[in-house]
């Protein structure tokens, strides 16, 4: 048997430390990640004499500080002359001479260590990936993806539809949920020499967007980023031609996706519902779905909607649906129930979504709406010794210290008005350096800023508004004649109650065969 190579993606496992060639993201601060791919060579010529250099605002970073460091670890900031450098084959001035660079690569040198700045390196993960990816479209964020892989029953094996890419967050995560192995080869295509029963337990996202520029980003970053072996990319218009793909020059088509779950990122997803389907969809249906009222479809019941118009694809004939050309196939996985989510900003297209799914048969219809809060713990100070420190209350922490502050008030008074001998006592709160404590000897010690104070937890002050609205459904698998004989068959044996005999005699005649057929039913 040939051995392929297997490149794992590090969305999926980056390994213990970073790695030259290894992508990684550098958090700067909360709500502020880089990502970047590591080398230890200056691969773009930018003539810093470390070798390649990430600036930021907190300090400049040489890779070469980065690489072998395990994922987590802090980073202090480096001494990078960054105003000498410059072009191969340009000249520059240092120590008032012209020197001419040379273009053969030289060994960087060992950075030395700033004085001040800091960064953390962390291994990319789909929320990393979510917080710094370049916005190509809307970014369906963590906790909305999150609840939706939750809600649709995500987990590995599972072969999950994404229609409407953009800008790849949602696919990031979904790669992480469904995989679990990738067959003998890495990449996509080698899938189809697996056999076809280990090939039906992968886990897989195919997903589907129209807009070229975008479906070509995206690819680039999928096989960059070794996912190209669980993520099948497409570039279709699947509201208009379905989730089917037919190849003119070999007339056929592929596997299809034999989804088991189904994201909707549409603007109209509504008008893709009528290709998920398990058979196909008779005409008069597909007339109603296009009057589908917009105003009452959010109502539970359908007493506000004409009765001819809410359609039920089980009461439509085999006779009614049309007659194509093309062999109908589903793109659903017929042998288990299949979930569905849609995501929309504006509840005009929830109402329409939800009446379309009603009409196709669509069950268990909910929709949800996210707030997302964070809550920021840290540590406050109180007290007038932390008048010049930044985020602190000013005010008195004990009666004692409220006062001095008044003696402090009055001596001040009495000294402007002439009147010394007025003046209370010497305070003795005055304000100490901000870096260390004094005291009652005289001495002074290092303060640790990080461990004084109250341990509090308060909502971020700006709250995360509305992001879109999450329609949930079903559809049950289809029940065909066979299920149906194959459970009359089980009834038929159950209805036979065998008796229990008692211990040391013989069962009745007829008790074993009927044991034995319902346990070989059972199996099948």
């Amino acid at each position: 048997m040939t051995d392929f190579p297997v490149r794992i993606s590090p969305f999926l496992d980056a390994g213990p430390s970073a790695t030259s060639g290894s992508l990684a993201v550098l958090h700067l601060k909360r709500d502020l990640l880089t990502p970047v791919r590591l080398s230890d060579k200056d691969d773009d010529n930018d003539g810093y004499d470390e070798g390649r250099v990430t600036n930021t605002r907190f300090g400049s970073f040489p890779h070469s500080t980065l690489i072998g460091l395990p994922w987590g670890s802090q980073v202090r900031a480096s001494v990078v002359d960054t105003g000498s450098r410059g072009r191969p084959g340009k000249k520059r001035k240092r120590n008032h001479e012209d020197v001419q660079q040379d273009d053969k690569p030289q060994t960087p040198k060992a950075p030395a260590t700033a004085s001040t700045g800091f960064i953390h390196i962390l291994p990319p993960t789909p929320e990393s990936w979510t917080a710094s990816l370049p916005h190509r479209t809307q970014v369906v964020y963590t906790p909305d993806y999150s609840y939706i892989l939750h809600r649709l029953g995500v987990r590995p094996g599972t072969r999950i539809i994404e229609a409407g890419a953009g800008s790849g967050s949602f696919t990031h995560a979904a790669a992480r949920a469904v995989f679990n192995g990738i067959g003998e080869q890495s990449h996509l295509e080698s899938r189809k020499k697996v056999h076809k029963s280990r090939r039906s337990r992968l886990g897989q996202v195919c997903s589907y967007e129209f807009h070229e520029q975008r479906v070509k980003s995206l690819r680039d970053e999928i096989s960059e980023h070794g996912l190209d072996g669980v993520v099948k990319i497409t570039h279709r218009d699947v509201c208009q031609d379905g989730f089917i793909v037919h190849d003119p020059e070999r007339m056929t088509e592929d596997d299809g996706p034999d989804a088991d779950a189904i994201f909707l990122d549409l603007p109209a997803p509504w008008l893709a519902l009528r290709h998920l389907t398990r058979s196909p969809v008779a005409e008069r249906v597909l007339d109603a779905i296009g009057k589908v009222p917009k105003v009452s479809a959010m109502t539970p019941s359908s007493t506000s909607t004409p009765k001819e118009d809410l359609l039920d694809m089980r009461e439509i004939d085999d006779s009614e649906a049309p007659s194509d050309t093309v062999k109908f196939r589903t793109a659903l996985n017929s042998r288990t129930t299949v979930r569905i989510c849609t995501f929309s900003p504006c509840i005009e297209q929830v109402q329409r979504t939800v009446a379309t799914l009603r009409h196709l048969g669509w069950l268990d219809i909910e929709v949800v709406e996210l707030l997302h809060k964070r809550l920021e713990v840290r540590r406050e100070r109180v007290g007038l010794h932390e008048a010049r420190s930044r985020g602190v209350h000013t005010s008195a922490a004990t009666v004692d210290e409220a006062l001095g502050k008044l003696r402090v008030v009055e001596r001040r008074i009495a000294d402007f008005h002439g009147n010394a001998s007025a003046a209370t006592d010497k305070a003795s709160c005055e304000s100490p350096s901000l870096g260390r404590k004094q005291l009652s000897n005289g001495n002074s010690i290092e303060r640790k800023l990080f461990k004084e104070g109250r341990i509090v937890h308060r909502a971020e002050p700006d709250l995360k508004s509305h992001t879109s609205y999450l329609v949930f459904a079903l559809l049950p698998r289809e029940w065909t004649a066979e299920d149906e004989s194959r459970a009359q068959r089980k009834v038929a044996a159950l209805s036979v109650v065998p008796i229990k005999a008692p211990q040391g005699s013989k069962p009745p005649v007829g008790e074993t065969e009927t044991a034995d057929a319902i346990h070989n039913d059972g199996i099948e």
